[in-house]
């Protein structure tokens, strides 16, 4: 079984639902720390005026854990966020389509950070016809140890035969654990791939939105073409 492991992130890019789509099991890593302006509460979309970022307002603590961290509703922000969206894509050849889907995301108040990103995630996925499916580390599954350790501790307890990995991870995995433990350790290798957008110059790596309000149901196909045979 090939699992994928990663942080949620907010309105994730292609790339990460690429990841998704390579695995049998994709695996949540909420509790752990919490970075402060980090992908885990925002992302950019592409306005006429060049990338803009969309950021959750948190309610944060010195250590606390990304499953712990609560969103601030002092703003409006999620009005504010889904104007955003909309002034920037109310041209693109799909925006009508999926438009009241995006907006309903906007609809509901969630309290924690982590359930809205991963609830996000799982309806693109869903849409994209990704499912794979999906667990958290903060629920019941049993670890040990620390960063590798814990990570392998948590693949053994999960029944995987494969590990997929983004490459940043290459700078601390500890490739000899793998083997020990008889994981194969696959590096995820990801180009991102150029699609039609508005407004000029093509921009990668934002966030999923703008590739499907683009493109479509052909959205799939570009995310996949991605991927590093």
């Amino acid at each position: 079984m090939k699992v994928c492991v990663n942080q949620p992130t907010y309105l994730p890019w292609c790339g990460y639902l690429a990841m998704m789509d390579s695995c049998d099991m994709f695996v949540y890593y909420d509790d752990v720390q919490m970075s402060v302006q980090s992908w885990q509460q925002r992302n950019r979309i592409k306005s006429k005026d060049g990338a803009k970022w969309l950021t959750i307002p948190i309610i944060h603590s010195q250590g606390q854990k990304i499953c712990d961290t609560g969103i601030n509703y002092a703003t409006d922000w999620q009005r504010k966020h889904w104007q955003s969206i909309s002034q920037a894509y109310s041209r693109s050849p799909h925006f009508s389509k999926y438009a009241p889907y995006i907006e309903e995301l906007y609809a509901v108040r969630w309290y924690l950070l982590s359930d809205y990103c991963m609830y996000i995630t799982n309806i693109l996925a869903m849409g994209l016809n990704i499912k794979i499916p999906h667990i958290r580390t903060s629920s019941s599954i049993y670890s040990e140890g620390s960063k590798g350790d814990r990570l392998i501790s948590l693949l053994k307890n999960l029944g995987a035969t494969e590990y997929i990995s983004g490459l940043a991870a290459k700078s601390y995995i500890e490739e000899d654990k793998f083997d020990k433990a008889g994981i194969k350790l696959t590096w995820f290798e990801y180009k991102h791939p150029e699609y039609p957008q508005l407004y000029g110059d093509f921009i990668p790596y934002l966030s999923v939105l703008d590739l499907l309000f683009n493109v479509g149901e052909d959205a799939i196909t570009y995310i996949r073409s991605g991927c590093d045979k």
